[in-house]
């Protein structure tokens, strides 16, 4: 038997009792097996977007039951020469395993499959060119030129 002390699955109710980690507690009474399973990983993402990949994330906001663990995981399928654009996770680090094809910039002829394990529930995505160019307000020309050490900034 498990001791339903020891998991705060989360849930979407304002009337929940307890709050922790940033996700309110389901009533312990009311956690089903189904607050722990997702089904997905399985099955290839969608990657015929500009950038040729697609993360299928696995954090607390679709697996409640991963709510005060610390961790979460993401699938990341790749079609050929396609990249996962340069991101940072804010609250988590990150290890990543190869376990079809090749990476960088998948230079293979065929997809590739990646997982990702990450030390947080919510780990939080920042991407470096929406982050960079997509500011607002933006950031300055001679800021990025100079930042980014072009030949504007060095003529």
């Amino acid at each position: 038997m498990i001791d339903k002390s020891d998991f705060c699955v989360a849930v979407n109710d304002s009337n929940a009792a307890v709050f922790v980690n940033g996700k309110i507690c389901k009533d312990p009474k009311t956690v089903t097996a189904e607050d722990f399973f997702f089904a997905g990983l399985n099955k290839p993402g969608d990657t015929s977007n500009a950038v040729g990949s697609k993360v299928t994330p696995v954090n607390v906001n679709q697996l409640p039951g991963l709510n005060t663990l610390g961790v979460s995981l993401v699938r990341i399928d790749y079609a050929p020469y396609g990249l996962n654009p340069p991101h940072t996770h804010p609250r988590a680090t990150e290890i990543l395993v190869v376990v079809e094809g090749t990476l960088y910039f998948n230079t293979g002829k065929t997809n590739a499959v990646a997982f990702a394990g990450l030390s947080s529930q919510n780990p939080g995505v920042i991407t470096v060119a929406k982050a960079v160019f997509g500011s607002y307000p933006p950031i300055s020309r001679d800021v990025l030129t100079k930042a980014f050490q072009t030949l504007e900034a060095n003529s």
